[in-house]
């Protein structure tokens, strides 16, 4: 269990620092949403090229994704199904959706699979079938919904995805991934520096949310927050594991890896795009923190009854 408690442990920390941060005022009013604006726009772009550029895509074509991928438009579907007889916004459904099913494949995933799986390459496939796949989905709704910006012409609310960084950054990796380009390391090094900045500024800007917060699971929001927080948490691994055991065969380890990437929480990304849309923030800030929370005694079950 070393590898889940670590995970956690080093995003409880910077998360601490964070909000240690916004008490404090070191950055000032406007710190949080310049760490936002600097990983939707620069860093994370930069991460997700470096990451899918240097990444083999045959990867992507096995059950184990196959069984990723149907758990969570499973999870999403329910969110979506439930909002549309509420009558949730489109952003905000959204953004639900995805903390009910995205996973948090990246600084936590990485630990998990090598203490727990012992292979960081179990990761791989569910962060390419995020980024390439659900990730340019859900922005583009985003984009396209038009929640909480002012909309303009459809021919340009349409060219709007083509134009979002984090769309840009990935399918630009692919493409070089797939055409088997050698980037130079002058050109690669600075961008993979850039790309370290991410993850530490999403966690740093999660925390400075924090400040001033009251509990997660209150307000208007709660609704919406206990329904993803129950599909992530407990919806979505069951689904992997239903659709694992019970449909594809799978057994033994192969059956823990789709289940514990399953039981991932919510990514913490997911509060940048909720913050640079302005849509859906409270709910998403909720979400991530409870799912990380039910998360911990969650995988820790998983890892002792399929282990």
């Amino acid at each position: 269990m070393q590898g889940v408690l670590t995970g956690f442990a080093v995003i409880a920390v910077v998360i601490g620092v964070g909000y240690v941060i916004g008490r404090r005022g070191y950055l000032g009013d406007q710190g949080r949403e310049v760490l936002t604006k600097l990983a939707f726009h620069v860093a994370s772009p930069a991460l997700l090229f470096t990451t899918l550029a240097q990444t083999d895509l045959s990867v992507i074509f096995s059950s184990r994704l196959l069984v990723t991928a149907l758990s969570t438009a499973a999870a999403a579907g329910v969110f979506v199904a439930v909002g549309v007889v509420r009558r949730w916004s489109v952003g905000r459904t959204t953004i639900g959706a995805l903390c009910s099913s995205y996973v948090n494949s990246g600084n936590l995933g990485i630990p998990i699979a090598v203490y727990v799986l012992g292979d960081a390459s179990l990761v791989a496939p569910v962060l390419l079938f995020q980024l390439v796949g659900v990730t340019p989905i859900a922005l583009t709704i985003l984009d396209l919904s038009g929640d909480g910006t002012e909309k303009g012409p459809m021919w340009h609310r349409l060219l709007t995805p083509l134009r979002n960084p984090i769309a840009l950054g990935s399918l630009a990796g692919v493409a070089v991934s797939a055409t088997g380009l050698r980037i130079p390391a002058p050109v690669l090094d600075p961008l993979t520096l850039i790309g370290g900045m991410s993850v530490p500024a999403v966690l740093l800007a999660f925390g400075i949310s924090l400040c001033g917060s009251t509990m997660p699971g209150r307000g208007p929001d709660r609704h919406p927050v206990f329904l993803s927080v129950a599909l992530k948490s407990v919806g979505q691994p069951a689904a992997a594991w239903a659709l694992a055991a019970g449909v594809f065969g799978l057994r033994g380890a192969p059956l823990l890896d789709v289940v514990v990437t399953s039981a991932l929480p919510a990514a913490q990304n997911l509060y940048t795009y909720a913050s640079s849309y302005r849509v859906g923030e409270r709910l998403a800030r909720d979400s991530i923190l409870l799912s990380t929370v039910i998360s911990v005694p969650v995988l820790v079950l998983v890892a002792a009854v399929l282990g």
